[in-house]
């Protein structure tokens, strides 16, 4: 009769290590479950197409790397600001996905410092979402002393998810006179020539 209690107790130890166990290898199962699930929610529930992988991201830059687009560049004044302005280049072959850089030449033909804005544009215009300028001389206001000439540089990216039947791309600037800061440059100027 007293081998009851202790055949119990012997089998309590047994019976915690058990339930340990299973919780371990339940918890392993589950936590290999989330990659299924997590992609049947996106695609079935969300509608995000997760396709992805590394072989399809090494295809994918494969064939980003076999594509080439003929980037053209344009450049211009208006008719109120005495600079010549142009690009250095007229067309580069560009790889969609990889930096490059371009440059214009500015000169400032006038007799005073002047204040230029540019004004950038992309053709196609359903291009432009796809043209990433990384750094640009038409991110501020340019100042060009009298006579004064600068190469002034662009940097860009042109998306690898650019529509196939766009081929070509134009980047073109125009640097209008920002009157603002060139009437405050010449007040400058004429207070620092007026002090003794």
């Amino acid at each position: 009769m007293n081998a009851g209690p202790d055949n119990a107790a012997a089998r309590k130890p047994t019976s915690g290590i058990t339930r340990m166990v299973l919780v371990a290898i339940a918890a392993f199962a589950f936590s290999f479950s989330l990659i299924p699930l997590y992609r049947i929610a996106c695609e079935k529930v969300l509608g995000i197409r997760l396709e992805r992988t590394a072989a399809t991201g090494v295809a994918n830059a494969k064939h980003a790397d076999a594509r080439v687009v003929t980037v053209q560049f344009d450049g211009g004044v208006n008719s109120k600001l005495p600079w010549q302005f142009a690009p250095n280049q007229l067309t580069m072959t560009v790889h969609p996905g990889e930096q490059y850089k371009a440059t214009y030449k500015a000169t400032n033909t006038s007799t005073r410092a002047i204040v230029g804005s540019a004004v950038p544009s992309v053709a196609p215009a359903r291009a432009s979402g796809y043209f990433a300028k990384t750094e640009c001389f038409c991110f501020t206001a340019q100042t060009l002393q009298a006579g004064e000439t600068r190469d002034m540089p662009v940097r860009f990216i042109v998306d690898p998810n650019l529509p196939s039947d766009v081929t070509t791309i134009t980047l073109s600037y125009t640097f209008f006179k920002n009157d603002t800061l060139t009437a405050k440059l010449a007040g400058t100027a004429a207070g620092s020539r007026a002090a003794p």
